[in-house]
């Protein structure tokens, strides 16, 4: 996966996109950054990255191990971002359905940056 480009649709390789931020080589410097580092999480299956980027208010209602079985259980296509702010980012994520149709994943996502880390908190989906 080093060489490939990166799932989160940068156009840029997942060693200089996202790997970095998976490893905690270092911390996604925006909300933007860290929504297309998660959607690349479930891609590659990180399952502790997705945990430890969700803020601790919301921690709560996810295990590690649900995120492992949502990113096993599903066949991410591709990553489109809508509108991005601060720390908003709307998104639309698609992927392969039971069906095996193409299906949208359509949320306005909140984020929050603490001690200088941005956190997954919740969203709306539409």
């Amino acid at each position: 996966m080093n060489r490939t480009i990166c799932p989160c649709g940068s156009g840029l390789v997942y060693l200089n996109c996202c790997q970095p931020y998976h490893q905690n080589a270092q911390p996604a410097p925006t909300a933007e950054a860290l929504m297309r580092s998660r959607y690349a999480a479930f891609v590659v299956q990180d399952a502790d990255y997705l945990y430890e980027t969700t803020h601790k208010s919301t921690r709560k209602n996810v295990t590690k191990e649900g995120y492992l079985s949502s990113a096993q259980n599903t066949t991410w296509l591709k990553l489109e971002i809508i509108f991005a702010a601060v720390d908003v980012v709307e998104f639309k994520a698609y992927y392969l359905g039971r069906s095996l149709d193409t299906e949208v994943l359509h949320e306005r996502s909140n984020f929050k940056k603490e001690e200088g880390k941005w956190f997954y908190v919740d969203g709306k989906f539409y």
